[in-house]
Parts: C-alpha cells; sequence; structure tokens
C-alpha cells in the first residue's frame, strides 16, 4: 500500500505543480518538454532495456507515434485544465478517462461486459456531466468554457492514451523498451513544439521552467515506477491496485483542491465527484 501511497501522492503533486506555474512564472510548455528529457533519462537507468528490446518496440511503432504526440499535448491540456477548472476536476476527469479504455476493451479487445461494470460506465459519464457542469450567463459564459472544454480533453485524451498503451502491451513491446520508446518520441514533439515558440518570439528559454521541468518529469516518472511496484508487491490483487490508485488520486486531489487552493464545488459538482467514486469502486470490482 505505501508504493500506491506514493504513486498517488506523485500524480497529485504533477497537478500542484502545474497549478503553481503561473504563479512562478514558469514556461509549462518547456517545463514539459523538460519534463521528457528526465522521463526517459530515468527510465533507462530504471529499466535499462536492451538493444534487441528496443529493436521490438518498432512492431508498435503506430501506437508509439501516437503517444509520442499525444503525451506532451494532452499534458499541456492537463495544465490548462488544472488551470481553468482546478485540480479536483481535472484529476476526476483524468480518472474517470477508464471509461474510454473499458469501451474500447468492449469493442476492439474482446472483453466480454458484465452488468456491474455497465453501471459503472453509466455512473462514470454521469459523474463527468456533474464535474464539467458549471452554468454561466452573459460576460462569464467564455470564460467558463474553458472550465468544462479541458477537462473534457483531458478525459478523451488520456482515454485514448491508454487504449494506445494496451496497443502497445498486445504487441508484446518490453515494458523498459516501452516507455523509453515513447518518452523519447514525446520529447522529439515537445521540442519541435517548443522550437516553433522560441524561432516566433513567443517564448525565451529559463532557469525556472528547466527546474520546474526537472522536478515535473522526476514526479511524473515517480508516479509510473511506484505504480508498476504497486502491481508488483500485490500480483494477484489488480483490482486493489486500480481502485487504489483511482481513488488515492481522487481524494487527495480533492483535498489539494479544496484545502490548498480554496477550490469552490457546486452541488453538481459535489454530486458528480460522489458519483465518481462510486463509479470507480464498481469499475474496480466488476
Amino acid at each position: 500500500m505505501v508504493f500506491l501511497l506514493l504513486a498517488a501522492i506523485c500524480s497529485v503533486l504533477v497537478s500542484v505543480l502545474l497549478k503553481l506555474a503561473r504563479r512562478l512564472d514558469v514556461d509549462v510548455g518547456q517545463a514539459i518538454a523538460w519534463n521528457y528529457v528526465v522521463a526517459a533519462g530515468a527510465s533507462a537507468l530504471a529499466f535499462a532495456p536492451a538493444p534487441a528490446a528496443l529493436e521490438a518496440a518498432t512492431a508498435a511503432w503506430p501506437a508509439l507515434l501516437g503517444l509520442g504526440v499525444l503525451l506532451p499535448t494532452i499534458f499541456l491540456a492537463l495544465a490548462a485544465s488544472v488551470r481553468h477548472a482546478g485540480i479536483v476536476r481535472s484529476d476526476v476527469a483524468q480518472r474517470l478517462s477508464l471509461l474510454i479504455s473499458l469501451l474500447a476493451a468492449f469493442m476492439l479487445f474482446g472483453e466480454p461486459p458484465s452488468a456491474i461494470k455497465g453501471i459503472g460506465i453509466a455512473l462514470g459519464f454521469a459523474a463527468l456531466a456533474g464535474l464539467i457542469w458549471r452554468p454561466a450567463a452573459g460576460a462569464a459564459r467564455e470564460a467558463g468554457a474553458g472550465r468544462w472544454t479541458f477537462p473534457l480533453l483531458v478525459f478523451l485524451g488520456f482515454g485514448v492514451i491508454d487504449v494506445l498503451f494496451k496497443r502497445v502491451a498486445q504487441a508484446g513491446v518490453p515494458l523498459g523498451a516501452a516507455l523509453l520508446s515513447m518518452f523519447v518520441l514525446a520529447l522529439l514533439v515537445s521540442l519541435v513544439l517548443q522550437g516553433w515558440r522560441l524561432a516566433r518570439g513567443q517564448a525565451r528559454l529559463e532557469v525556472r521552467s528547466l527546474a520546474a521541468g526537472l522536478l515535473l518529469g522526476l514526479l511524473n516518472f515517480g508516479n509510473i515506477l511506484f505504480y508498476l511496484r504497486a502491481h508488483q508487491a500485490l500480483p494477484g490483487r489488480p483490482a486493489l491496485v486500480f481502485a487504489g490508485m483511482n481513488l488515492g488520486v481522487v481524494a487527495l486531489g480533492m483535498l489539494a483542491g479544496l484545502a490548498v487552493f480554496r477550490e469552490r464545488l457546486s452541488r453538481f459538482n459535489l454530486a458528480g465527484l460522489a458519483l465518481a467514486v462510486l463509479a470507480i469502486a464498481l469499475l474496480a470490482s466488476g
């Protein structure tokens, strides 16, 4: 359970760092690019994939290329979601992306559906609607749009990323080689995006963004490493690991958002949060 707690803490701290980026005058795009330098280096050191394993990764190159593009772009969407919609909604939207994974499991990967999972999926979509609901009128409507569009992008993006992870796993690519390949590709995409910004004078290299990126990379990789260690420590209880991780992130994210950043949730949002917890528990047990 210690590994699960550490994984959840790392995940929520990523959101906290993204929330603080503007206050600390950190360029999020640069920080995300540096993050992948750390994540790729840590993957190489921690897993030390053999050259043969890296060659095997070419069997899943379409999925890996998709991950290389989506990982940095959805990371930017997550940063925007945390800024506009808050940590609570963003973390829950990310965790509810498992609904897309389950639908793909039924429709693409041949997994048989069950009544409990069907109820969990229905509750999950109801929870998502409650979380992004934020009535606005007049001048506030435009400002409020980001409070539902970015969490929705996070939900869709992380769901597609999880499906691509499954494609890579199906191809039999060793974990270390898969992580290193996708992080390197994500780094290349990030460098292209940031190089374009620098060339157009929209950004300049900053030491504080580098420092934030190094910390972000350690937290990002720590989240993955501790989550994998939790699965290794509890090999016969995957549902416990899954539920513990998702519910832990939702609970810690709620504490951080409400207690530290004084985020406000409407009755609809609170109802959505309660439905999300119930949906995740049902999906884990089903």
